[in-house]
């Protein structure tokens, strides 16, 4: 199996080893092409009439181009698609990221969802050997979905690909993970250590795997740890998005951020608010350019994801830039009575470090009084008084959470849930209700 940075050369047509100054130039002339031809066949870009006059000569000059948001997929007035609906392979539908308003809707070429699997080949290959067995845990199995494309590049990988079968419960999962003994597991985070906390409750063989990829959402390091404890495995991490093919990114051994899939993406990283090129080595909102996309090309698409950009080579020797410290969404932090911001990704870090939290769903409340509300799920073997006691000091060490307690501007309010798992349509989210909201509801 070649490395991620010999794949890529291979497919750029470009002579090994790869190099920074090779990769840009590459990218510089695919950005021109993807230019072309998104003005050219998307009607959506042929319309817009805010294009920079002088000409892109560098990847560099991406910056002058204008955003493309996800309410412009939404909308699709007029439509991003670049191809006749006969040369489509693949629909996807994604549902609104607010309460209302129209679904984001993805295009795929037959082109488009070969690179998909030839990438799924190569991370996949990082840590997956020829004979394993290989569990992927997500729910779903859409004919040319995510779980197809995993089963495709893991057959041309010698891999032996086992797909979970409703109901996509925690008890079920871990009897399912414990019956199939995998040799590799690929889930969601917290599905997973929800499976992994119950299992830890019952009589029987732990779960034990000897690799596990975490991907679909975000993972907090202390909820990576309690998996890799749970498993007895090495913790892989992978971002992507539908926008972006759904590959994107992928750890490798030395877990110092995820290798960009750069052969089919130009990443940058924005200031939230302004817009401008993050400073080097700060986290921003994550801009995706589609280099070589034939259904849906995107130019600078805002994913709303932070990140940081990492632009020095790996300790594993590529010379790919990488993305870490992801830091959830930027539109759903929330700014705290008197500073400080409150997200998902910090409550995750702090709940999931404790041993019986399986889930949580997080409501913020404006006020006045501001007031965190926190429904805890765990395992009915670890229900009890010392499960809230455990977050509460979890919270208390919280740099941002606990002063604004101890303060008396932030009220914390929990609860356990009657649940292992929460059922959700879409991602995980911190809810917030506004003062309006607050005193109506009141």
């Amino acid at each position: 199996m070649k490395t991620l940075d010999g794949w890529m050369a291979e497919r750029m047509g470009l002579a090994g080893p790869l190099t920074r100054p090779a990769l840009a130039a590459w990218q510089a002339e695919r950005l021109r092409e993807a230019i072309a031809y998104a003005r050219a066949a998307s009607p959506f870009y042929r319309a817009r009439r805010d294009w920079p006059a002088a000409a892109i000569a560098s990847t560099a000059d991406i910056a002058r181009l204008p955003f493309t948001f996800a309410a412009d997929l939404s909308r699709n007035d007029p439509p991003l698609l670049a191809l006749s609906q006969a040369d489509v392979a693949r629909v996807v539908t994604l549902p609104s990221s607010g309460t209302s308003g129209p679904p984001k809707r993805l295009h795929f070429s037959p082109e488009d969802r070969e690179a998909t699997i030839d990438y799924f080949v190569h991370g996949m290959g990082l840590f997956t050997r020829r004979g394993d067995r290989v569990a992927v845990a997500f729910p779903g199995g859409a004919a040319g979905g995510i779980v197809d494309g995993l089963a495709v590049a893991l057959g041309r990988l010698g891999a032996d690909c086992r797909r979970a079968a409703p109901p996509f419960d925690p008890e079920a999962l871990a009897a399912w993970l414990r019956a199939e003994r995998p040799d590799v597991v690929v889930g969601a985070p917290v599905p997973l250590l929800a499976a992994a906390r119950v299992a830890s409750c019952a009589a029987g063989a732990a779960l034990r795997a000897r690799a596990v990829l975490l991907s679909s959402d975000h993972v907090a390091p202390s909820l990576a740890r309690s998996i890799g404890a749970a498993f007895g495995a090495e913790v892989f991490q992978h971002w992507g998005m539908t926008e972006t093919g759904y590959g994107g990114a992928v750890d490798c051994a030395e877990h110092c951020g995820c290798h960009l899939r750069e052969n089919e993406l130009l990443v940058e990283t924005v200031d939230p608010d302004s817009g401008a090129p993050a400073r080097p080595g700060a986290v921003g909102v994550v801009v995706v350019t589609t280099l070589r996309g034939r259904a849906v090309p995107l130019l600078r698409y805002r994913t709303g994801d932070l990140a940081r950009l990492i632009e020095t080579p790996c300790r594993c020797g590529s010379i790919l830039r990488r993305l870490d410290g992801f830091s959830g969404r930027a539109s759903e932090a929330i700014t705290m009575p008197g500073g400080g911001a409150l997200s998902l990704p910090r409550l995750d870090d702090a709940l999931f470090a404790v041993q019986a939290v399986s889930d949580f769903a997080a409501t913020f409340d404006e006020g006045p009084p501001a007031t965190l509300s926190l429904s805890i799920a765990a395992p009915p073997a670890l229900h009890g008084g010392a499960v809230l006691e455990a977050v509460r000091a979890r919270l208390a060490n919280d740099t941002v959470v606990g002063p604004a307690v101890r303060e008396r501007r932030l009220s914390l309010e929990l609860s356990l849930a009657d649940a292992i798992l929460f059922r959700r349509e879409g991602k995980r989210r911190l809810s917030k209700r506004e003062a309006a909201e607050c005193a109506r509801r009141c």
